[in-house]
């Protein structure tokens, strides 16, 4: 797999295969990329695969709903919910909450980096590419509780 353009299906691709995708992808293709057609089925295809990466030993106990607002759509910011409990990660793209416990907000070419190992969460946070509001300690804690791939 070479590039975005041979893939039906996001959710279908594995999430080593997704990152070795990111990193050979130029920044300004995945902008384009981002900004049309394929931005929702990307989306919805790194959400759709969060429950198999999510490590429900490292989670023991936690009762959350973290949303992901990605900047920079056609219309407008598309958010996406993470809802962990008793054990279990679901995903919607509807969220269910005003409140949820942990709210991020990214622009879309950092978030694709940032979920497929492409660029640290922490420096992008530094950087003030990635912003966290709510329980910070949820936020580091990201990586421990999801599997991400090494690019």
């Amino acid at each position: 797999m070479s590039d975005f353009s041979n893939i039906d299906d996001y959710a279908r691709i594995t999430p080593a295969e997704f990152a070795r995708l990111v990193k050979a992808t130029p920044q300004a293709e995945m902008q384009r990329l981002l900004h049309g057609e394929q931005r929702r089925a990307i989306l919805d295809g790194i959400f759709a695969r969060m429950p198999e990466s999510f490590r429900a030993a490292k989670a023991d106990g936690l009762d959350a709903v973290i949303q992901w607002t990605i900047t920079g759509g056609p219309n407008g910011s598309d958010t996406y919910e993470i809802r962990i409990a008793d054990g279990e990660c679901t995903t919607s793209s509807q969220p269910s909450t005003d409140s949820p416990r942990l709210g991020i907000t990214v622009a879309p070419v950092d978030f694709v980096r940032v979920v497929s190992g492409n660029a640290s969460p922490a420096l992008m946070f530094l950087t003030g590419k990635l912003k966290a509001k709510g329980d910070m300690r949820l936020a580091v804690d990201i990586p421990n509780i999801f599997e991400v791939p090494k690019a």
